[in-house]
């Protein structure tokens, strides 16, 4: 029978889409007391290979990832994307009756990066709260590799360096040995 072992840490991962960057860093100081402090930031890319988010956020949409020295247990990931979502919510109120950033909380370990939803799709467990993970991409023999759900702009590995260095740090602040 196999013996039931607390999960390995986690380091916790947020993608932000927006387009005024003042509305990102005006979130950042209540995001840190639910993540942890900024350990690394991306660069911003451009959110341009769907039109998904353009009828509630406008055009011309940016994307930035941020990872947090914390590293902590998978099992908060319910809770972050539930806070998350009242953060988006407060934000629309604060700055007008736009959706003015959409936040993704995740995790990365030494084998995968892991994003919550509240959609429900084939591909995603139900994890509490109303919440859903999916193994968005996984990592082996030193690439990130996609599903066919993968996201059209994480598929297009235009992130995948920022990962690596995530998952590098990962490695450094958890302890655990790399995944093959």
């Amino acid at each position: 029978m196999g013996k039931i072992v607390p999960a390995p840490p986690v380091t916790p991962i947020l993608g932000v889409i927006f387009r005024d960057p003042a509305v990102v860093d005006d979130c950042m100081l209540w995001i840190e007391r639910l993540l942890g402090d900024v350990d690394l930031v991306s660069p911003d890319f451009p959110f341009d290979l769907t039109d998904h988010y353009e009828p509630e956020m406008g055009p011309n949409l940016l994307r930035r990832f941020y990872s947090f020295e914390t590293v902590t247990d998978p099992e908060m990931l319910a809770d972050w994307k539930v806070q998350t979502n009242r953060l988006e919510e407060e934000a629309a109120v604060r700055f007008g009756d736009y959706r003015p950033l959409n936040l993704d909380p995740g995790y990365i370990n030494g084998a995968k990066l892991v994003l919550a939803s509240v959609k429900g799709l084939a591909h995603r467990v139900y994890i509490g709260s109303g919440i859903h993970a999916e193994v968005t991409m996984s990592y082996r023999a030193g690439e990130w590799l996609k599903r066919d759900y993968t996201f059209p702009d994480f598929a297009a590995g235009r992130y995948d360096e920022f990962f690596s260095k995530v998952r590098t740090r990962h490695l450094e602040l958890s302890g655990t040995r790399a995944a093959v």
